[in-house]
């Protein structure tokens, strides 16, 4: 195979910090190559100095052998280049045909061709198996077909090498292989994917080569013929990596949080609730199984006290909600993991030590401070300890938390809800996007607060993670209860089948 990129001893410094430092990383034609490390390794500093937003502070880049300044994105796409984000860059107003051509320079016109620049899109669907309804609007349309519409994105642009970040974190299990048919469907014909993802069985399934990130630093390129994924793990963390196993657990009936024919706008099939009834006992894990937009959003925000039922009753240890509300919810010390640690759950320009003790600011009781003055020493002490306690990797807890990676990010959410014992948790996709060793991290604390009484919901579109934690499994599909399963030898045809409403 021919070389199609080369990055040699690229560094990235951002004050006296190297976020990538004398990393090197090759990339033959028709490969899928994976970028593989943990939270904060360098994966997205690297990405962002291929793509043209950051410009390295050393090395070089060689572009089918010739060394190419790439000084901007719109040079990275005339090279063909093209990333596919995380987090989808689309207007949701606009159709996936009008998405596809925004901002392009393919035809020169200006005016829009649309039956001539439809046929070639067109033909791309067919050649990659990218199947899109390219008139219907962007926010109509489910997670994976705009994924699909991001990749033709750049396919029409030319692009010859596709990063895809973390394409697999929103995805159903039929879509991830609707991804890597069509993936191995670009590399049949000699285009190359950069892969970047968390989850060691995608990895070990898709990939033709892995290269390992760790602490900003190349560490070292692999077949993966020649792997396997304890191996890749170990190089990940930096030493042997043991997962956790947990026992699973027949709690006493003891209801602590209770749903009684709940509904809310029970006509929306992927933004209600139709008469939901479950039971969360104290000391279990009951999880939420389904795939992504079925209810699971407007459970959680029931649960939290941020939107009240239409119709039934919420029951908290043995005593009927009548006030919804989040206030309501914490003085009742219940914890909650959001969906979305960075709009939900954390205040991104606070520092990590005044997201620590942000619940608290809303006490009678607050211990930190009276009026305009806060006892800075005692937040300090308090922060360091959680710090420790949690593994928080930061420099220093007034850093603010937005500069933190997901992980740690998700550490800090995890130190606050579980202090104090909490009756109840709602953990909503608690490990979404983060790697192997923060999502064993965040697992061990969410089953230790099951061990100490806590009652836990565990709302995940990650199938293996409810599987893994879960004492008892609910699916939730179109905002309905379609039945509960043992969490113990759990009937994973029927849980998968009840998943797509069978």
């Amino acid at each position: 195979m021919a070389e199609m990129l080369r990055m040699e001893g690229i560094s990235k410094q951002f004050g006296t910090f190297f976020a990538n430092h004398d990393v090197n990383l090759d990339i033959q034609e028709g490969e899928v190559h994976t970028l593989l490390g943990e939270n904060g390794a360098g994966k997205s500093t690297l990405m962002n100095v291929l793509i043209g937003l950051y410009q390295p502070t050393a090395g070089k880049i060689l572009w089918r052998g010739k060394e190419e300044r790439i000084s901007s994105p719109a040079r990275a796409v005339e090279l063909g280049i093209g990333m596919v984000h995380q987090h989808f860059m689309l207007i949701e107003a606009m159709t996936g045909f009008e998405n596809i051509i925004l901002g392009s320079k393919v035809n020169p016109s200006f005016t829009i061709q649309e039956s001539k620049d439809k046929k070639k899109i067109q033909e791309l669907m067919d050649r990659y198996g990218l199947e899109v309804d390219l008139d219907v609007p962007v926010g109509e349309m489910s997670i994976g077909m705009q994924q699909r519409v991001e990749i033709l994105k750049v396919l029409y642009r030319g692009a010859e090498l596709l990063i895809l970040d973390e394409p697999t974190a929103v995805l159903t299990d039929q879509e991830v292989e609707g991804l890597f048919d069509i993936m191995r469907s670009l590399t049949s014909e000699g285009k190359s994917v950069i892969f970047i993802s968390h989850k060691m069985r995608e990895v070990t399934k898709i990939s033709d080569r892995v290269t390992v990130l760790r602490a900003g630093e190349s560490v070292e390129t692999l077949k993966m013929s020649e792997t396997n994924g304890q191996e890749l793990s170990d190089l990940m963390i930096g030493h042997r990596f043991v997962e956790s196993v947990y026992d699973k657990v027949v709690a006493a009936d003891k209801p602590m949080l209770e749903l009684k024919g709940v509904s809310y706008h029970p006509n929306e099939k992927h933004g209600g609730l139709k008469d939901v009834t479950l039971t969360v006992n104290a000391g279990e894990v009951l999880g939420v199984a389904g795939i992504d937009g079925n209810g699971q959003s407007q459970l959680a925000a029931l649960i939290a006290g941020l939107i009240a039922p239409e119709e039934g009753e919420v029951w908290r240890n043995g005593q009927r909600v009548s006030i919804y509300s989040p206030d309501d919810f914490i003085e009742n010390g219940l914890a909650d993991i959001p969906e979305d640690r960075n709009k939900m759950g954390l205040v991104g320009d606070m520092t990590v030590a005044q997201n620590l003790i942000l619940k608290e600011t809303t006490s009678d009781k607050f211990s930190y401070g009276h009026g305009l003055w806060l006892k800075t020493g005692a937040i300090q002490e308090y922060a360091n300890e959680k710090k420790q306690e949690n593994d928080i990797r930061c420099t220093s807890v007034n850093q603010t938390v937005r500069s933190l990676s997901g992980g740690n990010q998700q550490k800090v959410i995890l130190a606050r809800e579980l202090e104090g014992n909490p009756p109840i948790l709602i953990a909503v996709y608690p490990t979404r996007g983060l790697d192997i060793g923060a999502t064993n991290f965040i697992h061990d604390r969410v089953i230790a607060a099951r061990d100490g009484g806590c009652a836990v919901i565990l709302i995940s579109a990650d199938f293996d993670e409810v599987l893994k934690l879960s004492d008892r499994i609910v699916v939730l599909f179109e905002g309905q209860v379609m039945g509960e399963y043992p969490g113990v030898n759990p009937p994973i045809d029927q849980i998968s089948l009840a998943m797509a409403g069978k």
